[in-house]
């Protein structure tokens, strides 16, 4: 009788156990709007300056604690902005499922822009006002909305100072398969110098040929016929070879001239006095008549030199920022810096500054193959990098070879967003053009 009641005690448990498991089966976890909300954790300051010399710096970095919908959810956060503050109008600075977001000073300049401030040089009085910002939590795809206290932001745009000894961008380029392969994208300019009718480009070229055109078009075109140095309308390509190049174009005898040019960055301090690879390339600035260029030194010694040879170097000596013919070693220490030489002065400055730079699947396996390719910052809004070599993959922008400022692209639409989706790249050369005034990039692809 025992043995049948056992049986009976295991049956009843089995049908509990079965039955039980069903249950659990059917429950449903609800999510509910956060008992405390979600707000900002960092600190703000009481007036933002946006310089746009340093609109690659950190405007401010948004953080904030997880929010509690009450269910082990994925969260996800978008950082919005509001241009008359009610968010009527709201557009999304950036989204992540993390706890903070960074938006440089570039991208507050572009938001102030559209408030409605500017830096406006014909009206000299700083232009001051707000900026409104608040935070979207939320689960799913926009489910369950909560949002943050809007916070205001006091900025202000300071007076542009023009300097002197500026050129400008003449209405002739380069073009050609040693270039752009054609016109596949706009061709490198000439600019205007201190002789009239004597215009000068500095570009990288690939093996190839070029023409001298104007205004991105083939009604007015030269090339060299006979290759004798002189230029001749509708003439045969030009042939060149991969390298920097300064070209100087005389329209008032149609002559030319190519030259190898590239000031560079040499020394312990950076690529182990040439043997650790190519110096540090610096880029003509057209608005200043320097060459600027940005880079990460480590602690040593630098000099600068042109066309990686030591027939043209400069150092400091007496350690005063001039520009020495040969002179002393220029001590460095490690960090992330904007290096601009004035030939016009014979002087030289050093600035901290965060460095952008190229990271990826694409380029250096996301950073174990070695630093990023950095980008230089030739004017406050505009930066280059030419050429990067690039394979299959992704890549995304990042700061001083660090994940704090990093940029993707949301979309695909050449737009850069801050922490967005990784860029697929194919395998190729390229010249790289960043505008992070209006968020903007390009990838051009040399053949």
């Amino acid at each position: 009788m025992k043995k049948n009641i056992t049986y009976l005690s295991l049956l009843i448990i089995a049908l509990l156990s079965f039955n039980s498991c069903d249950q659990e089966d059917d429950l449903v976890f609800t999510a509910q709007e956060p008992v405390e909300g979600v707000s900002f954790s960092n600190s703000f300051s009481e007036e933002y300056i946006l310089n746009k010399n340093a609109s690659g710096n950190l405007g401010e970095r948004f953080t904030w604690e997880d929010a509690d919908f009450g269910v082990p959810t994925n969260v996800s956060y978008e950082l919005e902005n509001s241009i008359i503050g009610n968010f009527t109008d709201a557009t999304t600075v950036g989204t992540t499922d993390g706890n903070e977001l960074a938006v440089t000073i570039g991208k507050m300049l572009t938001l102030a822009a559209a408030a409605g401030l500017d830096d406006d040089p014909d009206t000299p009085e700083p232009n001051m006002g707000k900026l409104y910002f608040r935070l979207k939590a939320f689960v799913g795809t926009e489910g369950l909305p909560t949002y943050s206290a809007v916070q205001e932001l006091n900025v202000t745009i300071p007076e542009i100072i023009v300097g002197g000894g500026a050129f400008e961008i003449s209405s002739w380029g380069v073009v050609g398969s040693g270039y752009n392969n054609w016109g596949a994208f706009e061709d490198s300019p000439f600019y205007t110098t201190g002789d009239s009718g004597v215009l000068a480009a500095y570009v990288t070229l690939v093996d190839g040929e070029i023409k001298f055109r104007e205004n991105n078009d083939w009604t007015n075109n030269f090339g060299d016929t006979g290759a004798d140095g002189v230029l001749d309308a509708g003439g045969d390509n030009i042939v060149v070879t991969a390298g920097t190049y300064k070209i100087i174009f005389n329209t008032n005898d149609n002559t030319y001239a190519i030259d190898p040019y590239s000031w560079g960055i040499v020394g312990s301090g950076y690529n182990d006095w040439g043997g650790a690879g190519p110096d540090a390339k610096f880029y003509y600035d057209y608005t200043t008549d320097t060459f600027k260029v940005s880079v990460q030194l480590l602690d040593g010694e630098i000099k600068f030199r042109l066309n990686n040879a030591w027939d043209t170097n400069y150092g400091d000596t007496g350690a005063d920022g001039a520009l020495d013919a040969g002179g002393d070693n220029i001590v460095s220490t490690a960090g992330h810096y904007n290096i601009t030489l004035d030939f016009n002065a014979n002087t030289f400055t050093m600035e901290s500054a965060n460095v952008l730079g190229i990271v990826g699947s694409g380029y250096n396996d996301w950073g174990g193959d070695g630093p990023d390719f950095s980008i230089s910052q030739v004017r406050p809004d505009e930066y280059v990098g030419h050429i990067v070599t690039l394979v299959d993959g992704e890549i995304k922008f990042r700061a001083n070879n660090a994940w704090d400022t990093n940029y993707g692209d949301t979309g695909a639409d050449g737009t850069l967003d801050a922490g967005g989706d990784n860029i697929i790249v194919t395998a190729g050369d390229y010249h790289v053009n960043l505008n992070l005034a209006d968020g903007t990039y390009a990838l051009n692809k040399v053949q």
